[in-house]
């Protein structure tokens, strides 16, 4: 194993994922209308800021990968461990976020499936060690202060209708 804990199997499994992703996230991105009949510039776009996440999220991976291969080539013929593809942690994220953008945004506010999503991630990773109540306590009031800035700053500042 390398520093960290992860090995370079797992950093070229993890990077081409978040390189796959990211291409999703673009191509989904280049999309969206572009509002250029009402003479819309690139910069108001819908698809402008999470094209530019995609590609932020494309490069990563693909960082990762690239770290990947050369730990591969450093540890050639050693001995590397077998991994899962993916942990506990990577499921418990995608679960979380199919489910909110999956299922739940566009049938619930807004703003109660982003408090509820919110609050379950923190939950979910907040340290073992923290008291229960105090979990719930932190998770919940993370949910309702994210959920409200969101909704605040789409609706009022960028005049953003939420689903």
């Amino acid at each position: 194993m390398s520093e960290g804990g992860t090995t370079a199997r797992s950093d070229l499994r993890g990077g081409a994922a978040w390189a796959g992703f990211g291409l999703l996230i673009l191509g989904e991105s280049l999309r969206m209308d572009r509002f250029e009949s009402m003479g819309a510039v690139i910069y108001s776009m819908p698809g402008f800021v999470p094209g530019m996440l995609g590609v932020v999220v494309l490069l990563l991976g693909i960082s990762l990968m690239l770290r990947g291969w050369r730990r591969q080539r450093d540890e050639a013929g050693a001995d590397a461990p077998d991994e899962p593809l993916f942990n506990r942690r990577i499921v418990a994220t995608m679960a979380l976020c199919l489910l909110y953008a999956g299922l739940l945004i566009g049938r619930a506010p807004f703003w109660l499936v982003t408090a509820l999503f919110v609050g379950a991630f923190v939950a979910v990773f907040a340290p073992a060690e923290q008291p229960l109540r105090r979990r719930i306590a932190v998770s919940m009031l993370a949910g309702v202060i994210t959920a409200a800035v969101v909704t605040v700053v789409f609706q009022q500042v960028f005049l953003v209708r939420l689903p």
